[in-house]
């Protein structure tokens, strides 16, 4: 290891001008750890969310953040046996929920949260929070799926078992939307993308989209995708937006139907009549990115499909700022940072 030192960039305070390089000690893994030198991290609106203090406004600086990050396995702790030196791994965001129910409250041991942060150049993960990159995907590609890839694909296939042939809505061309998009492509499903842009739109055809509505032109945007289906309505919306947006996904599905709700753009509550629920039976559930086993199940069915997924740019270590301002503009897909 030539490097005596490890640069990362640290938030001093909230917004983007208290983002700031630094230098620390290489961090020492412990019995059942790996120090991982990493190669691409991606952004996640939530990053946006920490660095504007919306989302852990008591945090005490400086802090270092993100959660997605790819890497090689550089050392390894004594008692390590699921990894060894040369292995590209990615780190496993909520770090305790290994298969099932989780424990009983997520989001204790998460990383860019409760545990550090990724945005350096060497990083602990524990081994049982790790799984091996997808070998067919470049470093940039397989930093983007620890949360936006994993969200879609827990909503989709581990918190509920997608049929082949069922409509899917998917709202926005953001990382996780994207991503659900092309699963429900190479998995049979149709899927139905919303987007206040018409180039999106399009774009969004290339990948798979059975159906476009731009919500601009059609604000009835409900009745639209209702319409494209005979009436039917969805079988499963992906709601990333909540508030008034929220209402109208439940008036869209289906008898049977699912919301999932993977995202808050928009307001934290909404008011809806309770009638749809009961009387088409519907399940609205929260998604809370996944496990580490499906994890490992979303990357062999990434291979297998072969699944590139969609950067909208790629930044150097330099340019972090930049990158979040990015993220902000909302990107068609997603952005990565490369440290090498």
């Amino acid at each position: 290891m030539s490097s005596k030192s490890n640069r990362s960039w640290t938030m001093n305070g909230f917004g983007v001008a208290h983002l700031a390089p630094a230098e620390t000690t290489i961090p020492k893994p412990g019995p059942h750890d790996l120090l991982v030198r990493v190669k691409a991290v991606s952004l996640n609106y939530k990053d946006r969310m920490i660095l504007d203090g919306l989302l852990m406004p008591n945090m005490t600086f400086p802090y270092t953040p993100l959660s997605d990050a790819v890497g090689e396995v550089v050392g390894t702790g004594e008692a390590v046996t699921r990894f060894k030196v040369g292995d590209r791994v990615l780190g496993h965001v909520i770090a305790d929920w290994v298969e099932g129910e989780g424990p009983a409250v997520l989001h204790q041991k998460t990383l860019g949260m409760t545990l550090p942060g990724v945005l350096a150049e060497y990083v602990v993960f524990g081994e049982g929070a790790a799984v091996l990159a997808p070998p067919s995907l470049s470093d940039a590609e397989a930093s983007t799926l620890p949360i936006a890839a994993l969200t879609a694909w827990s909503a989709l296939f581990e918190m509920a078992k997608a049929v082949p042939g069922e409509t899917v809505l998917i709202q926005g061309t953001g990382g996780v939307s994207l991503f659900a998009l092309q699963f429900a492509a190479a998995f049979g499903l149709k899927g139905i993308v919303t987007s206040s842009s018409d180039e999106k739109l399009e774009r969004a055809k290339t990948l798979g989209a059975w159906k476009a509505i731009n919500y601009r032109t059609r604000p009835d945007w409900d009745v639209a995708a209702r319409d494209a289906t005979d009436g039917q309505g969805v079988n499963h919306v992906l709601e990333v937006v909540g508030g008034e947006n929220m209402r109208r996904s439940i008036e869209v599905l289906a008898a049977g139907g699912r919301l999932s709700l993977i995202g808050i753009l928009g307001d934290t509550t909404f008011s809806s009549s309770i009638f749809p629920v009961m009387r088409n039976r519907l399940t609205i559930q929260g998604i809370s990115i996944g496990h580490r086993r499906g994890f490992e199940r979303m990357n062999a069915a990434i291979e297998v499909a072969g699944i590139k997924p969609v950067i909208d740019r790629v930044y150097g270590f330099a340019e972090v700022p930049r990158a979040f301002e990015h993220l902000a503009r909302g990107p068609f897909g997603k952005v990565v940072i490369a440290l090498s």
